[in-house]
Parts: C-alpha cells; structure tokens; sequence
C-alpha cells in the first residue's frame, strides 16, 4: 500500500485542485453546479473570447453601424441597461420587452424572456435579426467583417484562417458571453466565511429563504424555470410570455425567472421595465399579484411582509452586487 501512496496524494491534489475546471479559461464557482453549456463543443481561447468581446461592442453587427450588444447591455448594470424600459435599435425603434442581464450564462438552457433561444452559440442571431433591434442579415455582417482588415486579423488569430462565417461569429460572441461570470459579491463571500450579514441583511436573508428562493434558488437566484408572476397583461405590448413560444394555454403569461444577482443594478425589472426600483417590486407581490388561470403555484397564498420586512430584504438583495464584476476590465470595451 506504502507504494502507492504517493500516486494516491497525486490523483487526490488532481481531483481536488481542477474539480471546478470545465474548461482550462472557465472555473465553476465553488458549491455551484456544473454548466449545461458543453465547453467540447466550443472550446474557450483567448484569442476566441477577444474577437467575441470585439464583436460585442461594434455597432457593425446592426444595419447601419449604431447599434451594439453594448448598447442594451451596459457592463456597470450587469449588462443590462437602465435608462429605458424597453430596449431601443437603430432609427430609434422602440423594442417590446426589457433586456435581461448577461451573467452566468453557462448555466441557461434556455435565454431570452419567452425561452425562445435553445442554445447560447445562436443567441446573438435574434438582436442582430429582430427589426426592432438591429435590423440586419446575419450574412450580410459576415460579408462586413471578411471586408475588414481588422476582423480578417482577427479571425485568422481565433480561427487559424481570415475566413468570416456566421457560425464563427456567434461562437465567438458566446465565448464572451460565457466568460462574464458573477460570483463575488458579499453574498458569496459570507457563503466562503470571508464576511458576515449585517443585522438587517441577515434577517433578509432568512426571509428571502422562505419567501422567494422557491423560484430564486442560489447561488444562481434562479431555478430557470417560467412562471407567471402576477403581473397585469400590458394593453399595449400585449405580450403573452412562453406561449408565443410554446403555443401552450398553460404557459400563457410565464416569463423566464431572471437571476437576482446585481438586482440592485438592474433596474427597471420584470419582462417591461414597469417597476422602477426594488420598492416597487415588493409591493407588487405583497398588493398587485393579478390572478389568473397560470398564476404560479407559490403566488396562490398572500405574501404578507411588513415595511421593516422590505427593507431588511433589499438589504439582503443588495448584497448580490459584485462590483468587482462590473469593473473586470476583461469585460470592458477593448483597447
């Protein structure tokens, strides 16, 4: 046994030491669980993640060069944006649904609001192809970048060739995408016994256990599943949520649960940007719950919560900001 002894530590110090690596550039958080994304499939690269971080904040994606994936995903608001309800595209378009923030996207199986993208590797295809956002062919954006001194560089550093193609452009873009992960706020950190709750914070927290993590399950702060929420229908938009999707009476208004982390960020919330701050938001579920045939199951019962409740839960919901996060300068526009 003595001389196996060594090669034992060795295969342990092994396990131990790369358990969390997925993929030699991306490490699962500790006590989280494993991606769905299939890293083998796309296999990170420095080189891969800068052309996709490139391509992210370069309006040549949109129709006629204004709009950016930057434009609605601000990095300082976990990548979402706050000075409008709804997203805005080229010619001043106004979009139809709020944009969702761009964090831990490794463990989505399904993105947008209604589900509609499968699979990360096609996402960018929707804002680049929706009229209402940047209005534009996908293969005439390729035709833009194999036109480009700069991207023909660029693709020959990721890809070994100069050669632009739309499946090289989206992968690119997701390998970004993949990298901005999220976990260092002061939540995280008193998970790690690095910090404490304050008062307040702690009594928000053992709230949000019973109140919310049903849906918000950490330490992602979403189960990824749809739900109705009890939000009125909007007589304008008129958006029905996953059944546009699913054509399912019983997804009629379910919206994807958003993730809570840097929810302090991202204002305004829900699926329209009608609620402009947190306060808001908790009023709704303990006043304004709308009912309907598909409300959710854990919005049959009233949520009673005292003012004093409130504030100790923002305190708590406060504490999954990660202001290390929003100014990783590896996520910034690149110089």
């Amino acid at each position: 046994m003595k001389k196996y002894y060594p090669l034992l530590v060795l295969v342990c110090c092994i396990f131990y030491g790369f358990k969390n690596v997925i993929d030699p550039l991306f490490k699962v958080p500790e006590n989280w669980p494993k991606p769905v994304y299939d890293f083998k499939k796309n296999p990170l690269s420095a080189e891969k993640i800068f052309l996709g971080r490139t391509l992210f904040y370069d309006p040549v994606l949109s129709r006629d060069g204004t709009i950016s994936c930057e434009s609605c995903h601000l990095q300082y608001t976990s990548f979402t944006h706050i000075d409008h309800t709804t997203s805005h595209g080229i010619e001043g378009k106004i979009g139809n649904r709020n944009s969702p923030v761009l964090i831990n996207l490794a463990w989505s199986r399904n993105l947008m609001w209604d589900g509609s993208i499968h699979h990360i590797d096609a996402q960018a295809i929707s804002p680049i192809e929706n009229p209402l956002e940047m209005d534009e062919k996908l293969s005439h954006v390729v035709s833009k970048l194999n036109h480009s001194q700069k991207y023909r560089k660029l693709f020959y550093q990721a890809y070994g060739d100069s050669t632009a193609t739309g499946e090289r452009t989206l992968k690119s873009i997701s390998q970004f995408l993949l990298t901005l992960v999220s976990s260092d706020s002061k939540y995280d950190k008193v998970m790690r016994k690095a910090e404490k709750f304050n008062e307040y914070e702690q009594k928000g927290y053992e709230l949000f256990k019973v109140t919310c993590a049903v849906c918000h399950t950490e330490p992602l702060f979403t189960n990824g599943s749809f739900e109705n929420n009890g939000l009125e229908p909007d007589s304008f938009f008129k958006d029905g949520g996953r059944i546009k999707i699913t054509r399912n009476k019983n997804d009629s208004l379910k919206f994807k649960v958003p993730t809570l982390r840097n929810i302090e960020l991202s204002y305004p919330y829900m699926h329209d940007g009608r609620f402009k701050n947190l306060q808001m938001v908790l009023f709704h579920y303990t006043n304004t719950i709308y009912k309907s045939k598909t409300l959710s199951k854990h919005l049959q019962k009233k949520i009673i919560l005292n003012e004093q409740d409130k504030n100790n839960l923002i305190a708590f919901l406060k504490t999954l900001t990660d202001e290390k996060f929003i100014r990783n300068p590896e996520f910034s526009y690149p110089q």
